[in-house]
């Protein structure tokens, strides 16, 4: 297994339509991600990277929306870095990160940083590249060096289901998406078959996946049980006797 941590991860994609099939796959994100932003309430909604910037979240209930990215973008509400975002603890009510952590050099910090800001019960919304699909595969092959999706991280998703857990998050809902590949053209009538065969035999196969989790509120404070110990042994009255001296 390679380290999450690295030096520096420069090739980061500008919009979906800088990877290959990526205009396809947006809108297979934006449509998986909809059932899961109806559940997401409160007031200030973060949609944080450049890609995540671009999905549309129509059937989010939150009106406030804001966009983090890392240059300065025309949907950019704030330019700042995913590892150190300017915002304070407790105030974001739900985090939309849509393949941030696949072309991320340090997705431990993201995580700590959207742990950090996102409010008690608040939803954080995950979408990643599989790297047991067949574009996993072909991302270990010297082929189409050039292209974005063979520089991406591929983290599996158990791997970042446990990166939550940790934070002390709870995973609510877990799936694959797109059931095609992303590196190979999917309008042959051999690919179509292919997709079709892996959609419904292997579903695990799909091309990349969606985790929705919660973060959960720990009390720090003890709470003092209601009930008592009741003593084995009461306390009993004794009589005490004094004796009037006599004299002699």
């Amino acid at each position: 297994m390679k380290a999450a941590l690295k030096r520096e991860h420069s090739e980061y994609p500008q919009s979906w339509a800088a990877l290959t099939s990526g205009l396809a796959l947006q809108q297979i994100i934006a449509n998986a991600c909809g059932p899961s932003l109806r559940m997401c309430f409160g007031y200030h909604f973060l949609k944080l990277g450049n890609l995540s910037a671009e999905i549309k979240c129509d059937e989010c209930t939150i009106n406030h929306k804001i966009a983090i990215t890392a240059r300065q973008q025309p949907y950019s509400s704030i330019v700042a870095k995913a590892t150190d975002l300017p915002l304070t603890e407790n105030s974001i009510d739900a985090v939309l990160l849509a393949n941030e952590l696949d072309f991320s050099a340090d997705p431990h910090q993201i995580l700590r940083e959207v742990d950090r800001i996102i409010t008690p019960n608040g939803h954080v919304i995950i979408t990643g590249l599989n790297p047991f699909s067949l574009d996993g595969l072909l991302h270990l092959l010297p082929i189409k060096r050039r292209s974005l999706l063979a520089k991406a991280r591929y983290f599996r998703q158990g791997r970042v289901n446990d990166w939550l857990q940790l934070l002390g998050f709870e995973i609510i809902e877990q799936r694959k998406l797109a059931h095609f590949s992303l590196f190979l053209n999917r309008s042959s009538a051999p690919m179509r078959w292919l997709n079709r065969f892996c959609q419904r035999y292997l579903p695990w196969s799909g091309a990349a996946y969606v985790i929705v989790a919660r973060k959960r509120e720990i009390p720090l404070s003890l709470v003092k049980p209601s009930w008592r110990l009741k003593p084995k042994f009461s306390a009993v009255g004794a009589s005490v006797r004094v004796a009037k001296a006599t004299k002699a």
